[in-house]
């Protein structure tokens, strides 16, 4: 046999995961074909492969016929040939003759090794698809082979899978030789290999993470109702306990959010909401808006649509960056959410009834077209008035006039209302408001004897013109306040004076002394 025929079987056995009986097969099934085009038939040949020691032994079954009448060589055998083997044999006896597969030639052999190896391919191929196809839904860690804009191919247990664009998530970057974990989603057959695609994207890949992380959802104790998510940016999942004493969110969560941060993690910060499901609709919906807290909830009886009204300052919070809370929400829900603004939604009307300066007449005149509010009736118009029944252009105006008036008053009345508060907390306030009052200071002139005379004579000329005092007294103020000062003045040049005193003093002693010196000499 060809060595390296024998070779390349036993690579095959070693590398290749084949079963034997198909490689068996395999074998049995390219070497008859090979005989086909040696002999022209392979109906009398048989093929034995020893899978232990790589051999290959063909045998065929031939009828021995007299020398020189040999017509078909794959089905007869001249008497001579036979007799080399079987001394006893006899011509149309039967015969089983062992082929050597190197008479087949040399083009004959490499024919054939081409075509086991094209067979071993074609099972490996077939053995790949069925392999995948088993583990769809499955999580695969390979490592990033190549990257580009349309796809990624990664290496997983030396099988090359690929990631396409769609199946990405768009805020992720890869490079060659990073370590990449996804799904196996799908696997289509080619004209040449299985094409094994996994993705990041689907929500599928949160769904098994969960049930990586979180033992309970393996265990089917706690169990994953339903997900929606917008991949990169946020997901929202709705659990359910099948155990009364199990938490749901607590258990996805984990103690101290270790599990629940170990798939935030893996999903490059993706936000995940995680929710309780429940069958009440209206708190589903509620549940699904969280931290939005809705203050109405209508529901649509023909579609599945509701209305929620939320409160002004919660209505891009409740909408979320790009619509996405909102979507994902009506995804979860099953419902359609349409969120009002709480201004938008209630609206107090006036109605007609309310209204004095309109006759009876009139209001059931409004009240049969059907015009019940203030509202309605200025909305309407001029032009839906007029075509009413009995309303002409005077009556018509009047009632758009009266109607009118009623909001402007309002407007009056809480401009007035607002002014008189005001008015109201000023008063109040400077009732709260200490009492201040003002003290002039009283100066307290020092009395000399000039001043003495001066008081003297101030007080007879207030006997005199009592008329004049307020004046007087004015003009005085300033000449009393400096009268301090021409005191000052006074008492700052009696110091000096006193000190050219002592001075004198002194030189008297002196010379005193100097006298008494001279005498005692």
């Amino acid at each position: 046999m060809n060595q390296a025929v024998v070779d390349a079987i036993s690579s095959i056995i070693r590398e290749k995961n084949i079963d034997r009986d198909t490689f068996q097969e395999i074998i049995e099934s390219v070497f008859l074909k090979a005989i086909e085009k040696r002999f022209g038939t392979s109906e009398n040949f048989s093929v034995i492969f020893n899978l232990e020691k790589g051999d290959i032994e063909i045998y065929a079954e031939k009828v021995v016929v007299p020398d020189d009448e040999l017509e078909d060589e794959a089905t007869e055998i001249e008497l001579s040939r036979a007799l080399e083997t079987d001394e006893d044999i006899e011509v149309e006896d039967d015969f089983v003759e062992v082929i050597d597969y190197n008479s087949f030639g040399r083009r004959l052999i490499l024919s054939t090794k081409q075509n086991l190896i094209q067979k071993i391919k074609e099972i490996e191929k077939q053995n790949l698809y069925d392999e995948f196809s088993k583990r769809i839904g499955e999580i695969v860690i390979g490592d990033v082979h190549q990257a580009n804009r349309r796809e990624i191919r990664i290496n997983v247990d030396k099988t090359e899978v690929i990631m396409p664009q769609a199946e990405q998530i768009y805020n992720e970057r890869w490079r060659r030789g990073q370590s990449i974990k996804g799904i196996i989603l799908e696997v289509r057959e080619t004209n040449r290999e299985p094409q094994i695609i996994i993705s990041r994207k689907s929500e599928l890949f949160v769904r098994r993470l969960f049930e990586l992380e979180v033992p309970e959802i393996f265990d089917n104790i706690v169990e994953i109702k339903k997900i929606a998510r917008e991949a990169g940016d946020r997901t929202k999942i709705a659990v359910t306990s099948n155990d009364p004493r199990v938490d749901p969110v607590g258990a996805c969560v984990g103690m101290k959010g270790v599990r629940i941060q170990a798939i935030v993690r893996e999903l490059n910060n993706e936000k995940i909401d995680i929710i309780p499901y429940t069958n009440d609709r209206e708190l589903m919906v509620r549940r699904s808006l969280a931290p939005v807290i809705p203050l109405e909830i209508l529901f649509h009886e023909t579609e599945p649509q509701v209305t929620v009204v939320v409160p002004d300052d919660q209505m891009s919070m409740a909408i979320g960056r790009r619509g996405q809370n909102i979507r994902l929400a009506s995804e979860i829900t099953g419902f359609q959410i349409d969120p009002v603004k709480e201004s938008e939604y209630y609206i107090e009307e006036l109605p007609l009834g309310e209204v004095e300066e309109l006759s009876p007449e009139t209001l059931s005149l409004l009240s049969a077209a059907g015009l019940n509010s203030a509202e309605e009736v200025i909305e309407a118009g001029m032009d839906g008035l007029l075509d009413l029944e009995g309303v002409d252009p005077e009556m018509a105006a009047t009632i758009l006039e009266v109607l009118e008036s009623y909001y402007e008053d309002d407007d009056d009345e809480d401009g007035v209302f607002f002014e008189d508060d005001d008015d109201d907390d000023d008063e109040d306030e400077d009732d709260d408001a200490p009492e201040i009052i003002e003290v002039e200071p009283i100066e307290v002139p020092v009395k000399t004897a000039d001043s003495a005379q001066a008081e003297a004579d101030d007080a007879e000329s207030v006997d005199a013109e009592p008329e004049e005092e307020t004046t007087e007294a004015g003009d005085e103020e300033p000449a009393a306040e400096a009268e301090p000062e021409e005191e000052t003045s006074e008492a700052g040049d009696e110091e000096p004076a006193a000190e050219a005193e002592s001075e004198e003093e002194m030189t008297e002693a002196a010379d005193t002394d100097v006298e008494d010196e001279e005498k005692a000499k």
